[in-house]
């Protein structure tokens, strides 16, 4: 896939839909891919745009690393142990961190924190993510070399600008409720009992 452009805002929607399509994906164990070419997801999300998919395509090649990377900087919590929209969010932002060079490391942190105020439980939500992320980031400028795995190149999916005519656009998800959450969730019960 071609590299993706786009303004803040739309990106903002793309990561609040990944993050969405992500939940949705673990609550209902079908895979986010299918989700979206069968058009499974919540009606309110609309349709994922380039960077939404850009950024679900680019976490399930490197899931590994990722997830590696977050439980070692996560102090006293396994994987297994973070909440599911915590993890989640952790897991967008630390790929984008690794494989998006345009993306800078404080804006991916601070639109995590922005979801976990969202999205995440309680109060404390928003400071696990920024806590983890920051250990993240501070990690990763102390390699200081920009290229941190030798078998895959970061930025290969996101720092080719593509003509903004081929992208789908992202439509603003402007409320922090939960909405299509919970219809994702009503949605399980509906399908397991």
């Amino acid at each position: 896939m071609a590299g993706v452009t786009g303004t803040h805002r739309d990106r903002s929607a793309a990561r609040r839909k990944a993050l969405q399509l992500m939940f949705q994906s673990e609550i209902t164990g079908q895979a986010t891919e299918t989700i979206i070419d069968e058009g499974l997801y919540v009606e309110e999300l609309g349709l994922p745009c380039d960077y939404t998919r850009l950024l679900l395509e680019g976490l399930r090649a490197h899931r590994e690393k990722v997830d590696t990377l977050i439980a070692s900087t996560s102090e006293n919590w396994s994987l297994a142990r973070m909440p599911l929209v915590d993890r989640s969010i952790l897991s967008l932002a630390t790929y984008e961190m690794l494989y998006c060079r345009d993306v800078p490391a404080s804006v991916a942190i601070n639109e995590a924190v922005e979801l976990a105020k969202c999205f995440g439980g309680e109060d404390s939500s928003p400071r696990f993510v920024n806590g983890v992320l920051g250990k993240i980031a501070a990690h990763l400028s102390a390699a200081d070399s920009g290229d941190v795995s030798e078998e895959s190149e970061p930025g290969a999916f996101c720092d080719e600008p593509a003509p903004c005519d081929e992208l789908a656009p992202c439509d603003e998800f402007a409320r922090c409720d939960g909405l299509a959450l919970a219809s994702v969730q009503r949605e399980k019960k509906a399908v397991h009992g």
